[in-house]
């Protein structure tokens, strides 16, 4: 059986691109008695299992983000 590698995928708005999700927490954190938060982004992780970690770029390029308006990272994780 090929060993498998272990890979997390962080994806988030890009910094100038209209994050509602991340204005809404942003937004309901004071009623909670969380104060002083300036900002929030609201992003994916997703995590998989593969075989080689060759084509993990463009399956983020491709797939599991949107270079238009997202940024990613990748790593292995051990």
């Amino acid at each position: 059986m090929p060993e498998t590698l272990k890979i997390r995928v962080l994806v988030r708005p890009k910094r100038g691109i209209l994050d509602p999700q991340g204005e809404a927490v942003r937004g309901a954190l004071p009623a909670l008695g969380f104060d002083g938060v300036k900002t929030v982004h609201v992003g994916r992780l997703i995590e998989m299992e593969v075989e080689s970690a060759d084509e993990v770029e463009a399956m983020c390029e491709r797939l599991l983000a949107n270079p238009t308006v997202e940024e990613y990272e990748w790593e292995v994780v051990r």
